[in-house]
């Protein structure tokens, strides 16, 4: 979850717009579904229309998606995103069929498929194991508030997503989509690149079409960068905007659950029903003040008049993702918003250490805390957990270790003057003296950053190698940060984030709509085998 991992663009990128490939920069401000969309394609909204016209029922659409996910995921180009299905499914389908038609459509998911990653509870036969093998004991004992959430709105809890192991809180030499439980995720753009994480399951089940929305977690980058990568579009909410409840843990203050999907649309009814105060989550406690409908954003109009700022400190690693923020800033332009490039966040490189040291307290505090609400595990605690990696460290540790646990463990009580230092040194210069600080000199409305650079190989011998991201200033200050495709390097997907302040979502979601629909760059992956397999006269970052 973090972006150690943790967690060129389309023929004409740098043409005029007005000569934009209209198959990737067409104007379009339609908020109407496309009739007769692929069922693995196809949105919320428009998924809704054929299941209450009768034209589709939810048995047909859940059996559509499992039948999906053995024919590309468990085989063909073997995505492995989905690391188990719900058996229950189809059950829990034919059970929304025999609903009264007034009860489907007051439930704003009614029989929507939806897959959640593997750290989230479910109290039911699905196991909840952050993809190690030290959790594949008894299912845990109650769902998570957010899934008990989507059941009400009448979603079909499809399955459990692969991730990175523990949400890559494992080890800094880790490889992001592996799990010892679940193998490796590989990206459906191109096969033999990386998917990020941790939420690479989710994120590449969504771009694959194995189910309609999937839900993510980030601590830092988790939802972000794997949605960035995959081509979908991904929303890290405001800390305490989501029940943290019932999902397995690295800090309490930063983790959030949120939306992957591929439009900003579906993101926004998923986030709309998933969010809340709830008691069971402190953190929570002045959500409902912030809570929206927040499909009521969607407005295509929405860049005009907007002040986004541009970190180009976040940028430069790539020249091919700087095309594409170049043409970002122009299509912003173009459509009305004011761009003050560049804009300068201060105290940028000023708190990493600061956040290790956060998340390593918060971890083995928060971890054995999420223990005690389980029964039935081999492991009872961060301690039994390092020693169970030991014992199994043929399935578990063939490819990178456990120093990050080992160092955790180590950390003493949150009443440690090392630790609360740490944490007001990070929410301090992140938040009110670093983004709060730059939004108030230029008067921003936004903030815009590369969200990371293209898939990069996936090496299971010497681990991850990211070339950027920025995800860590939104993390580490608890702020939204959505991520939006933006364009293609040699077929791969890079996306742009948008980011601003606490309870920001409502302004963000529209910005991130009106760029979406300028834009359309969102396309379904190929699943080639190599970067070779990139038809270049398609899909070149040179003009």
């Amino acid at each position: 979850m973090r972006l150690h991992f943790t967690c060129a663009l389309a023929l004409g990128l740098l043409l005029a717009l007005s000569t934009a490939s209209p198959g990737l920069f067409a104007e379009n401000t339609s908020q109407t579904p496309v009739a007769g969309a692929p069922l693995d394609q196809a949105s919320i909204a428009e998924l809704h229309q054929r299941l209450l016209n009768g034209s589709l029922n939810v048995q047909e659409l859940t059996r559509y998606f499992l039948d999906h996910i053995a024919k590309l995921d468990q085989a063909g180009p073997h995505v492995n995103s989905v690391i188990e299905v719900n058996s229950d499914a189809l059950e829990i389908a034919r059970q929304l069929d025999a609903e009264p038609r007034s009860l489907a459509r007051s439930q704003p998911l009614y029989g929507i498929p939806i897959l959640l990653k593997g750290n989230i509870d479910t109290g039911d036969r699905m196991l909840t194991t952050a993809g190690s093998l030290a959790l594949m004991g008894a299912p845990a004992l109650r769902d998570a508030t957010l899934v008990a959430k989507l059941r009400k709105a009448g979603a079909v809890i499809l399955g459990k997503t692969n991730l990175s192991e523990w949400a890559n809180f494992r080890s800094e030499h880790s490889t992001s989509g592996w799990s010892g439980e679940g193998g490796l995720t590989h990206n459906p753009y191109i096969l033999d690149r990386n998917a990020c994480g941790s939420s690479s399951g989710s994120a590449a089940a969504i771009a694959a079409g194995f189910a309609t929305v999937a839900i993510g977690t980030e601590t830092d980058g988790s939802i972000v960068c794997p949605s960035s990568v995959n081509g979908v579009f991904g929303i890290k909410p405001s800390l305490g905007l989501v029940s943290r409840a019932g999902i397995i843990p690295i800090s309490h203050n930063q983790d959030t659950a949120g939306p992957i999907a591929r439009s900003v649309a579906d993101a926004a009814a998923v986030l709309t029903v998933i969010a809340g105060s709830d008691p069971r989550d402190p953190y929570t406690a002045g959500a409902n003040k912030h809570v929206a409908n927040y499909s009521r954003f969607l407005n295509a109009g929405a860049l005009k008049g907007k002040r986004i700022g541009v970190v180009r400190a976040l940028a430069g690693y790539d020249p091919n993702v700087d095309r594409i923020l170049d043409h970002t800033v122009a299509v912003l332009r173009a459509h009305g918003a004011v761009v003050i490039d560049p804009v300068v966040i201060p105290h940028l490189d000023a708190y990493g250490k600061a956040e290790q040291t956060v998340l390593l307290y918060d971890f083995k505090h928060d971890l054995n805390a999420y223990f005690a609400t389980r029964k039935g595990l081999a492991v009872h605690n961060l301690a039994e957990l390092i020693a169970f990696d030991k014992a199994h460290a043929t399935q578990e540790m063939q490819w990178f270790g456990q120093d990050e646990f080992i160092a955790a463990e180590a950390k003493g009580p949150l009443t440690d003057k090392a630790y609360r230092d740490a944490l007001a040194r990070d929410k301090r210069l992140a938040g009110p003296e670093g983004i709060d600080a730059a939004m108030t000199k230029s008067k921003l409305d936004a903030l815009l950053a590369p969200t990371t650079g293209p898939a990069w190989t996936t090496d299971l011998v010497n681990g991850d190698h990211v070339i950027g991201g920025s995800s860590s200033p939104a993390a580490v200050a608890g702020y939204p940060d959505i991520t939006v495709p933006a364009g293609f390097v040699h077929c791969l997907p890079v996306g742009m984030s948008f980011f601003a302040g606490k309870w920001s979502e409502p302004k963000l979601i529209g910005i991130a709509y009106a760029f979406e629909q300028a834009t359309r760059v969102y396309r379904p992956p190929q699943f080639l085998a190599n970067v070779t397999d990139c038809n270049q006269q398609i899909d070149s970052p040179y003009p």
